[in-house]
């Protein structure tokens, strides 16, 4: 690619990482290499399966099984998001991917794992023919500010609200 862009998918309904996953697809299809590094994420989760030896896409995580909330954020947490980002801007400038995915560092900087800040200087750092993928409810206005385009996903009706819990295959 002559050129990348910064794309931000945020909001408060699902399919965010489907997203990212479903454009890190296509892109292997045209020969394309991907790195999407999911941060807060240490479930095994079923693309890690699917694309564990996909010869366009590495995925990383960065976190841990269980789920936590802004306030039992742990110093560790804290050191995998900022080793998480390392190993991607790692990946970014290694010459390898043309799309870099950070699949939730939205919320990383809404739990204050990682700062607004720090989250810029990455994209900052980015090579310009680099594709940058950035996902994650809460998204940072300096983020929404400097992506090119901005997907808000939207609930309108789901059957978490009949109380139907992840289903393995359709939400992880």
């Amino acid at each position: 690619m002559k050129r990348g862009y910064v794309q931000v998918y945020t909001g408060n309904g699902k399919g965010k990482t489907t997203a990212a996953l479903g454009l890190a697809l296509r892109a292997a299809g045209h020969g394309l290499n991907t790195y999407v590094g999911q941060f807060m994420k240490g479930q095994p989760y079923g693309e890690l399966g699917a694309l564990s030896s996909h010869p366009h896409i590495t995925i990383e995580q960065y976190g841990e099984p269980q789920c936590t909330t802004p306030d039992d954020v742990t110093p560790e947490q804290v050191a995998q998001a900022q080793h998480g980002l390392t190993k991607a801007r790692a990946a970014m400038l290694s010459g390898h991917y043309d799309i870099i995915v950070l699949d939730e560092i939205n919320v990383t900087v809404w739990f204050r794992l990682l700062t607004a800040k720090e989250v810029v200087d990455f994209l900052e750092a980015r090579p310009p023919h680099i594709e940058l993928i950035l996902t994650g409810r809460n998204a940072p206005a300096v983020l929404i500010d400097r992506a090119d385009l901005v997907t808000e996903m939207k609930p309108i009706k789901h059957y978490y609200d009949l109380g139907i819990t992840a289903r393995p295959g359709i939400e992880h």
